[in-house]
Order: structure tokens, then C-alpha cells, then sequence
């Protein structure tokens, strides 16, 4: 029998990416997906900013940014009524070479097709372990002891069933969850927004061959209004083409992707081959519990939501960087009983937000306006198509201009961070404030060698120094070594950056998100490391 700290059972983004934060703790944790690892539905496209700053702390940050996307490939926002019909209007979005840092971020959102971002994180997490990733492996059923959990597995290759002792238990794996559905977790929201259907394509040199121009996506609008777009995959010849309609339509047995396609195109001397189809069901739903004894779930196990915004994949990152560092002090023997309980109190709110924006900015898509002669080549048809872009393209800002969903989030009323009495600032899907405020991820800013902060932050807490009293910071360390809490103190003197944390004293967690702050020494700082440890007495 293995026996593992961690079982995930998932390899799509989410479940690699905690193994991954899991190994870059020390943690040996597993993963086993029942497919043979071969991404042919590519999903997910973007890696947003707060995601690029978890592959900067994994070390991967600069293969994700160097992964083929070409560099000089203008990322703009295109409606129109085809490829090769009506430009209805443009939002213009510069390419990865010219898009400029932020103050907010040492990083930049980066374009990487699933298809190659999951590679670069299995590739990352066999170098740590040739054996920390198993395909052709399906999850059966588990039991759930006082101590650990035993997990029944199939090697689908050979059919032989065998079992799997781990301390904890991890469904990663997708909206369908056999681990969700075993513990008996339900969800709340709608199950279905829209019904829609991916078509992938391969058409070489399809840039050349009509005039709107590169973009991440084409919006596709008829007298039905917005019935479907193009996204690009490879920034080269892959592409997917999104039908969005009834069940009737996009889920039909005589369903024809090829006369959608040539819809999306509005020529037939465009060549293109069909690579996949793959129907599915735009959903608004969040888990009720993101967890059950030792069993726990992240992504799209947790969280179902419109891809409109590209929130999806990079909420389950988020999920996957709070829960890594609480299971590695629990195993490590550090953190206390109530720690990985504040999972599901910090992670499921931040689902229902993301999850609720992604479905405001899908209705936005498919605004109730008259479209009737948007297809005329007539001076009607001018008109309607003005009319029309004037609404739509406030819509495309708020989906994509959206550092206050990234960065923006906070855990309040979170049992493992300590408030400190300051209101909370505005938590705007565009718009981001920056503040150390307790349970907010602590803002970014270059230090003197060049160094992002957010380099200091990860392995364990770290306690910032802008200039408090003489050994002020030395309850806190004696409590956390008291403790076995790993803890490292840095004197910061940029007044600049003090000014942004705005307290002499800032305790970070290891996600990088502040903990407790203040100007000196708290009063009892053995109760203030018991309560971010999770160790504090109800």
C-alpha cells in the first residue's frame, strides 16, 4: 500500500499547481488523472497576474512567459458579424511585448494555452519527483479514518484496483467531481446560464486571410445578437470557435460544426480542419463546503463559472495557494487544528464573487438590444452597428480590464487573521487598492536590489520592520519559535513602501497574504501567532 502526506486526484491546472506549491514546501504529494495527460481541449488561455505571481514563487514564472505565445500578438477585443463580414468595432489591448508592468504587480498576465501551461507545471513537479504524477489512473472511492484516508484507485491501463493511505485527500478534478460527489457536497447557484459548444480548429495563415486584424478574440454578432466568437489558442493556427445558443441548437444530434464555423468565417474559401468538439453548459455554481474532514476540493470541483473574464482557472490557482501552505504546517507539525477549517472561510467567498462577476459579464455579452439590419450593407445597418458597439464595448472593459478581480480580493472575517479596526477598501472588479489591511494579499513594491517584496514572501511568515522600536519584533519571533512556526524578519527602510503598508509592523503569511500589522509589539503575541497558525481556543 502507498502511503502519501497528499493525494490529489485531478492533473488539469489546479491539482498541478498544489502539488506543485505542496513540493516547493517539501511536501511529497501525489497525483493521479484518469486521462493520459494529453490537453486537446485547451480551456483556459490566460494566466493572470496573481497566477504569475504563484509561478514566480514556484520558480516557473519565466517558462510560462516564454511558452510559444508569440510576443508581438496584439491582444485586442474585436466584435464583428464575421470574419470576413462587418467590423463593429475594436478594443484595442497591446501584445505580451508591449503590454507595460503595472505599479500594482511584478507581473504581467500572459497568454498560455492550457495545452502548454499544464505541461510546464507536470514538467516542473517530475523534477522534483519522477513519481509524483500518475496517469491512466482513476479515482474508485475512499474512507475516511480518524488519522488519514483511504483512497481506492484504478489503473485503467491494467483494470487493477489498489489502495492509497493518505493523510489528507484532494479532488482537483473538474466541475463533475467523483471526490465532491462521494463526500455528499452540494452546490448552490444555477446549473445552467447558457448551453454552448467548443469548436477546435486548425486553419493555417487564417490572420492573412481577412482585415480585422490580430485579437485574443473575435465577437461574433447577427440578428440573433451575439450567437458565438473565435479565440485564439497557439497565436498561429489554432483557434476555437464558442456557439452559444439553445440546448437545441448547440446540443443537437445533427449538430454541424463545420457550417458554424464557415458562419464564424463568412466565406467558404477560408480552409480550416476540425480537430475537436466538445459541447458543455455555462454554469453560476458554488460548492456549499469546500471541504469535509480530512477530504478537501479546489477548482472547478469547487466552482463553476462563465468563462467570460478567463476568472475560472485562476480562482482555482488561488484555491490551490491558500490550501498548499495550510496542509504543509499541518503535516509539518506547525499549525494548529482550526487552520485548514479557515480553507473553506476564506476560498468560498472569493468563489461566489468571481463566480458572480464571471455572470455578470456573460449577460453583458448577451445584452437584450434590437439587432435587427446589424448584418444590412446599408446606411441602417451603419447606424445599427454603431448603436450596438456603443453598449457592448463598455461590457468588454469590465471583463477584461480586471486587476480588482486578480489582485482585489481579501479573506475577511477570516478565523486566522487578526483585524486591526480599518475598513475594508472598495472591492471593485477593475479597480485595485493596495493595502497590507489583514486578510488582503500585501501590496507589491521593488526593493533597493531590485527584488519584488513578494520575493520575501512563501516558505514561511515573514515579519516586515519599517522602522519600529528597537527589538520590537522579538515577541512575535520568540512566540513563533516557541511554537516550531518558521518566521523570518526584514528590516525594510523605503519609506515609500511604508507608507503603502502603513504600519511599523506587517506579519505575512506564507501566500503573501498580511496576518496581523500594527506599530508595535501586540500585547500578547503568543495569542496573536496561535490565531494565524490556526492554533487559537474558540
Amino acid at each position: 500500500m502507498l502511503e502519501v502526506p497528499v493525494l490529489i486526484i485531478g492533473a488539469g491546472p489546479v491539482g498541478l499547481g498544489l502539488a506543485l506549491d505542496l513540493a516547493c514546501r517539501g511536501i511529497d504529494a501525489r497525483v493521479v488523472d484518469r486521462t493520459d495527460g494529453v490537453v486537446r481541449h485547451s480551456k483556459m488561455g490566460v494566466v493572470s497576474v496573481r497566477s504569475m505571481e504563484f509561478c514566480r514563487q514556484w520558480g516557473i514564472v519565466d517558462r510560462v512567459r516564454n511558452c510559444g505565445f508569440p510576443e508581438d500578438y496584439a491582444l485586442n477585443m474585436v466584435y464583428c458579424t464575421s470574419m470576413s463580414g462587418h467590423r463593429i468595432s475594436v478594443r484595442e489591448y497591446p501584445s505580451m511585448r508591449d503590454q507595460a508592468l503595472t505599479p500594482e504587480t511584478p507581473e504581467k498576465k500572459q497568454r498560455c494555452p492550457q495545452l502548454w501551461f499544464d505541461p510546464i507545471l507536470a514538467q516542473a513537479l517530475r523534477e522534483r519527483g519522477a513519481e509524483r504524477l500518475r496517469h491512466h489512473c482513476e479515482y474508485v472511492s475512499h474512507t475516511e479514518q480518524t488519522d488519514h484516508v483511504l483512497v481506492k484507485l484504478r489503473d485503467l491501463k491494467t483494470n487493477e484496483a489498489f489502495d492509497v493511505r493518505a493523510q489528507y485527500l484532494v479532488g482537483c478534478d473538474g466541475a463533475g467531481s467523483s471526490v465532491r460527489r462521494a463526500v455528499g457536497i452540494e452546490l448552490d447557484g444555477e446549473p445552467v446560464l447558457s448551453y454552448s459548444v467548443g469548436i477546435y480548429i486548425r486553419s493555417p495563415g487564417l490572420l492573412k486571410k481577412h482585415d480585422k486584424g490580430s485579437a485574443e478574440r473575435y465577437i461574433f454578432l447577427g440578428e440573433d445578437g451575439a450567437w458565438g466568437q473565435l479565440t485564439v489558442v497557439d497565436g498561429s493556427e489554432l483557434w476555437r470557435v464558442t456557439v452559444i445558443g439553445s440546448k437545441e441548437r448547440v446540443e443537437a444530434a445533427d449538430f454541424d460544426a463545420g457550417a458554424w464555423v464557415r458562419r464564424a468565417m463568412g466565406a467558404d474559401d477560408i480552409d480550416f480542419t476540425i480537430e475537436s468538439v466538445l459541447p458543455w453548459r455555462r454554469s453560476k455554481l458554488v460548492a456549499k463546503s469546500y471541504s469535509l474532514g480530512r477530504v478537501f476540493i479546489a477548482g472547478d470541483a469547487a466552482h463553476m463559472m462563465s468563462p467570460n473574464g478567463g476568472y475560472g482557472m485562476n480562482t482555482g490557482i488561488g484555491d490551490a495557494g491558500d490550501l498548499a501552505w495550510k496542509l504543509a504546517a499541518r503535516l509539518n507539525g506547525w499549525g494548529g487544528a482550526g487552520l485548514l477549517d479557515s480553507y473553506d472561510v476564506e476560498r468560498r467567498p472569493v468563489g461566489v464573487r468571481n463566480v458572480s462577476a464571471a455572470a455578470g459579464n456573460f449577460s453583458r455579452l448577451r445584452a437584450k438590444l434590437d439587432y435587427s439590419g446589424i448584418l444590412e450593407d446599408t446606411p441602417r445597418g451603419e447606424a445599427k452597428r454603431r448603436e450596438v458597439a456603443a453598449t457592448l464595448d463598455e461590457g468588454i472593459k469590465r471583463q477584461w480590464e480586471v486587476h480588482g478581480v486578480s489582485l482585489g480580493y481579501r479573506y475577511e472575517n477570516s478565523p486566522i487573521c487578526v483585524p486591526d479596526g480599518t475598513p475594508p477598501t472598495p472591492d471593485d472588479m477593475s479597480d485595485y487598492v493596495p493595502t497590507a489591511r489583514p486578510g488582503h494579499r500585501v501590496p507589491h513594491a521593488w526593493l533597493a536590489d531590485g527584488r519584488s517584496i513578494l520575493d520575501l514572501y512563501g516558505k514561511g511568515f515573514r515579519l516586515l520592520d519599517f522602522g519600529a522600536a528597537a527589538r520590537a519584533s522579538d515577541p512575535l519571533v520568540a512566540a513563533a519559535n516557541a511554537k516550531g512556526v518558521p518566521i523570518e524578519v526584514s528590516k525594510i527602510d523605503d519609506p515609500a513602501i511604508a507608507k503603502l503598508y502603513e504600519r511599523k509592523l506587517v506579519l505575512v503569511r506564507p501566500d503573501g497574504h498580511s496576518a496581523w500589522r500594527g506599530d508595535a509589539a501586540p500585547a500578547d503575541s503568543a495569542s496573536v501567532m496561535d490565531t494565524v497558525r490556526g492554533a487559537a481556543v474558540a
